[in-house]
């Protein structure tokens, strides 16, 4: 069972993010505070859930948490920066968002960059150990599955719909038939193939 609280003496909230290893689209996080002593017996990793729960639990903590915040940083940002640094500030501008102010970040991974001065906490494979992650880890899947759906409306040869951009072979394949949208991070390798020039990215990922 997930953990509610990390200290019960402070307001705690949960953050963590969606879509780091994708070859396309942005990098969503999400931040979450929930009520003291929480509990839900199916809220965990949203990468342990289906998609059906991932979604009925989303009604849940749209519902039943203090409050949430979730924001996104587009594949131009994360190509002029890096993914890693992109995420953090995904997280940041989240909290930022948030109608409550939070007295602990539990910040899901071992690294974060912060841009405020809340304390925090850094807790590998927090999503599988505390509620306010896993809550955060679902808001951030679920809302970029979603927008993986809008875009695979403007590219529906690429079928974001359904690898929402991670690296696939259909992904792969529909890259190099048509080569990388607008929306495709051109940092990344693009093609498994070694002598196609979208299998050297063009900046080194810190």
């Amino acid at each position: 069972m997930l953990l509610s609280q990390y200290t019960p003496d402070l307001i705690e909230c949960g953050c963590d993010e969606a879509g780091r290893g994708c070859l396309a689209g942005a990098v969503f996080a999400a931040a979450v505070i929930l009520p003291k002593d929480f509990h839900h017996e199916l809220l965990n990793d949203s990468k342990q859930l289906t998609e059906r729960q991932r979604y009925e639990l989303r009604e849940m903590i749209y519902q039943e948490s203090v409050c949430w915040a979730v924001a996104s940083v587009d594949a131009a940002e994360i190509d002029q920066t890096n993914i890693l640094r992109a995420s953090m500030h995904a997280m940041n501008l989240a909290v930022a968002k948030l109608t409550t102010e939070p007295e602990l970040l539990l910040i899901d991974g071992n690294r974060f960059y912060p841009e405020n001065i809340i304390p925090y906490h850094t807790i590998v494979k927090g999503d599988g150990k505390y509620m306010s992650i896993a809550a955060a880890s679902i808001l951030a899947k679920t809302w970029r599955d979603d927008y993986m759906k809008q875009m695979h409306e403007t590219y529906p040869q690429y079928g974001f719909d359904r690898h929402k951009g991670y690296p696939t072979a259909a992904h792969y394949a529909a890259i190099e038939e048509y080569g990388p949208t607008p929306i495709h991070r051109m940092t990344f390798k693009l093609s498994r193939n070694a002598d196609s020039p979208l299998s050297k990215s063009k900046k080194r990922q810190k």
